[in-house]
């Protein structure tokens, strides 16, 4: 029989792909270095640098993890990679797992994009980034500062919802693995 999915599921799985989008490393380095290289907002052409430095770098972490991923071995050890045109990289002794199963899709390309995209939102919440590079805003360009990620949000979630993230990372679990899990516990709670 076959599974559908209920509204709430689809929602559900939308927020999560969302959530999942931004690294929380990249976030809390971005979070972590930025007031100290905005210099609280208060540039000079050093700190503009620094942090343009520091949004590019973060910009292209979130893009790369859109394109890495996980799998469970023979051994049971979680190894990662990044998805190629081929399969996964780098081939390790994968045992029984059939790395080409993961090859790149065109949904991994629009995560990457919208991950930039939702990065970008974040960082045009950040007082001391704007503060660093447009210090002199009006306040109607406020209003579009705080309009402007929510409505990023909104269509990022709704663009997650039809390519939903398959792709297991770094940072986040194998479904093998999780699944693996719960056979194991199952199980043994049998016994």
């Amino acid at each position: 029989m076959a599974k559908t999915k209920s509204i709430k599921d689809k929602t559900f799985n939308g927020v999560s792909n969302l959530i999942r989008v931004l690294p929380t490393g990249t976030v809390f380095m971005f979070q972590f270095l930025g007031p100290v290289l905005t210099n609280n907002g208060h540039c000079n052409t050093l700190h503009k640098y620094l942090t343009g430095i520091l949004l590019s770098l973060c910009g292209v972490s979130c893009a790369f993890s859109c394109f890495t991923d996980s799998y469970t071995d023979s051994n049971g050890i979680v190894r990662y990679g990044i998805a190629t045109i081929k399969g996964l990289y780098p081939h390790t002794d994968s045992g029984s797992v059939n790395l080409s199963s993961y090859k790149l899709r065109f949904g991994d390309f629009v995560h990457a994009f919208f991950a930039v995209i939702v990065f970008a939102a974040l960082a045009l919440l950040d007082t001391n980034t704007v503060g660093c590079f447009k210090p002199s805003f009006e306040s109607n360009q406020k209003t579009l500062l705080m309009v402007l990620p929510p409505v990023i949000g909104a269509v990022s979630a709704t663009v997650f919802m039809l390519f939903p993230n398959k792709r297991h990372g770094i940072g986040y679990s194998s479904t093998s693995t999780s699944t693996s899990t719960t056979t194991t516990t199952n199980s043994s709670s049998h016994n």
